[in-house]
């Protein structure tokens, strides 16, 4: 018989399978569906373990328990986006029908819709950590029809803009529809360096704007890296902070978001807002996630230490940080022109010594 858990509003089975307790939501507040789903999870667990039948399971199946054992994880609102871009190909499908021939078509399809190998690669590793989680949780003995089958990708791929051309992604931007809302996301993810997700997560409890300590607070759970930082803003970011605050107030006063909605929801994607605004302003092969490429090489161009980088970015480590050494050559001819002025000291030293002892 379904129960209740404290703190979920949804009924519970409770069955064995092979020898073990399983205690499962349903997933739904309706009494009577709860009962028809443990009767059928009791029904596939008998077959299982006296006739060693193997249950089918769907692609809807598979993937919800996988994003109900995700749901702690920071990239969960990125994993459900996968999920449903993955559900409009294999949607209906039994998993263990998915062969590989359908993983070479999928990659067909997303390569004809524009998608980079690398874009293709995490939404089918997403596909293979829900059959690996199944396997594993339940021992659904699923085939993994994604194993070998991910594309090749670049060791690292650089993309950054000019000045010049962020101004005319952020012209174009303006332009269309919600214009003004992906606008201001522009310039603050190349005044902060800060990452999509960090930004359209970002709630204005968190944005300071005291003259002189403007600032925007990362928590350890909004971060990438599981680490907090303070991002302090330039003058450009903190006019377009200031132009979304005058917007909310007029339009959406209750929102905690600073990327919002007119209802006050929170913004979740500008992609296809950004890919328009890129074509029309001739940047080919554009990603949201470039505009942080952008702020790094614009802070290392203009000299600022490889340290001090890493830690406005908030890479895990300086190699990551490393990458963009290669845009200031200047640095490697100062530490050169160093040595030689540092033999130059030594060989003086030594001329001083031997006179000394003369």
């Amino acid at each position: 018989m379904p129960h209740k858990r404290s703190g979920s509003p949804y009924w519970w089975a409770s069955y064995t399978e092979r020898g073990k307790r399983v205690r499962r939501s349903t997933g739904t507040t309706d009494i009577a569906e709860a009962k028809a789903l443990e009767s059928q999870w009791r029904a596939q667990a008998h077959r299982e373990q006296h006739w060693d039948v193997k249950a089918p399971r769907t692609f809807e199946e598979v993937m919800v328990e996988y994003l109900r054992g995700s749901s702690h994880l920071r990239s969960i609102e990125t994993l459900k986006m996968q999920v449903g871009i993955l559900r409009g190909f294999f949607g209906g499908r039994e998993v263990g029908g998915i062969t590989g021939q359908d993983i070479k078509a999928y990659i067909r399809h997303r390569r004809e819709v524009g998608r980079a190998n690398a874009t293709i690669n995490r939404e089918l590793a997403a596909l293979s950590s829900a059959i690996n989680y199944c396997n594993r949780e339940w021992e659904w003995g699923l085939p993994n029809p994604v194993k070998g089958r991910l594309l090749r990708e670049p060791h690292h791929r650089e993309r950054y803009l000019t000045r010049a051309e962020v101004g005319r992604l952020i012209t174009e931007a303006r332009k269309l529809r919600s214009g003004d809302l992906l606008g201001d996301f522009i310039e603050l993810a190349v005044h902060t360096g800060c990452r999509r997700g960090e930004l359209l997560g970002l709630e204005w409890s968190r944005v300071t704007l005291e003259r002189g300590r403007e600032t925007i607070t990362l928590n350890a759970r909004h971060t990438k890296s599981g680490k907090p930082r303070q991002v302090p803003m330039n003058s450009t970011a903190v006019g377009a902070i200031r132009r979304r605050a005058a917007w909310r107030a007029e339009c959406a006063p209750e929102s905690p978001w600073v990327f919002t909605r007119p209802g006050g929801g929170q913004v979740k994607s500008l992609r296809n807002g950004f890919e328009r605004a890129a074509g029309k302003a001739g940047l080919d092969d554009l990603r949201i996630h470039d505009l942080r490429h952008t702020a790094a090489s614009w802070l290392v161009t203009d000299g600022v230490p490889l340290e001090v980088v890493k830690e406005l970015l908030g890479h895990s480590s300086i190699t990551m940080t490393e990458r963009y050494a290669h845009l200031a050559p200047h640095r490697v001819r100062e530490a050169v022109n160093r040595l030689s002025h540092n033999l130059v000291t030594s060989d003086n030293q030594v001329r001083r010594l031997k006179g000394a002892r003369r």
